[in-house]
């Protein structure tokens, strides 16, 4: 039932969860925290990226990784000094379990709001069930009942930072990206959290049937992302905007390493290869 913008679904706590195997021991290893730029942080393992927007009322965080990786996040909060406790809203670029594994429990041991992008917002609440590509008979990550429904362009604020939803569909049907003006003293960074759109079905688009608007979906992504203005980006994983080649362990505080827009669309065009390549089959 919808109403005034909420999602009310019962999600059951005895459902059976399987967790795929991870692609990559990246996935799941310990990376050190660091402040990407302004109230913008780092907190995620070594490829799966999580983000903290810190502010005076309490904490964004974006993205939770694998189920285990709670231990992880929570140690990286609290590195850089912030308390875990005040993390008060929950996001994600995208409801896979590599993104959304650990976010049932983040939001029972914080009490945060979850809030999801429409398209994604009922695989969040059957763990994956209904996914186009995960899904099955059993669950992939632990359900969590979702307390917002996002759209395009919908605002997220809290304690003077907002973030502005962006509907990318394709590799899910409600990935999204999300931009977040950055004060850092005089300045402000207008950073891109980019959800790249990779395509990961082997056969053709008109093959799943359960996801009938995905070559739709994709082009309109890529058009879009393609014109999106910002200063620096950073993205769902570290492996796609090249974190551990920008930066070392250990590097000093440099937001400029993530103002690489020609990379950006060097990427995108790759993508978009690969789209027009599974047009043609």
């Amino acid at each position: 039932m919808l109403a005034a913008g909420l999602l009310y679904t019962h999600t059951s706590s005895a459902q059976k969860v399987v967790e795929p195997k991870a692609m990559s021991d990246e996935w799941s290893k310990p990376y050190e925290p660091f402040r990407i730029a302004g109230n913008l942080y780092y907190v995620g393992t070594y490829d799966l990226a999580c983000y903290l927007v810190t502010t005076p009322q309490g904490n964004i965080l974006i993205n939770t990784g694998l189920a285990a990786s709670t231990g992880i996040i929570r140690s990286n909060i609290e590195k850089l000094g912030f308390r875990f406790a005040d993390t008060k809203i929950l996001l994600t670029t995208q409801v896979h379990y590599d993104h959304v594994g650990a976010m049932a429990e983040i939001k029972k041991l914080t009490g945060a709001k979850l809030m999801v992008d429409e398209k994604d917002a009922a695989v969040m609440q059957d763990g994956g069930t209904s996914d186009y590509y995960f899904g099955g008979d059993h669950a992939v990550f632990k359900p969590a009942k979702v307390d917002r429904l996002l759209r395009d362009h919908d605002t997220v604020a809290l304690g003077g930072s907002k973030l502005v939803l962006l509907h990318h569909p394709g590799h899910t049907k409600g990935s999204c990206s999300f931009l977040l003006d950055a004060r850092d003293g005089a300045r402000t960074y207008r950073i891109l959290i980019a959800n790249m759109p990779s395509i990961i079905i082997d056969g053709k688009f008109s093959e799943v049937k359960s996801y009938p608007g995905m070559a739709a979906d994709y082009k309109r992504t890529l058009q879009q992302m393609k014109a999106v203005s910002f200063d620096l980006w950073v993205a769902s994983h570290a492996s796609q905007f090249d974190l551990h080649t920008k930066r070392k362990a250990g590097d000093n505080y440099n937001p400029a390493v993530f103002a690489d827009k020609a990379a950006y669309q060097s990427k995108l065009r790759d993508l978009q290869q690969s789209f027009d390549k599974k047009m043609k089959e």
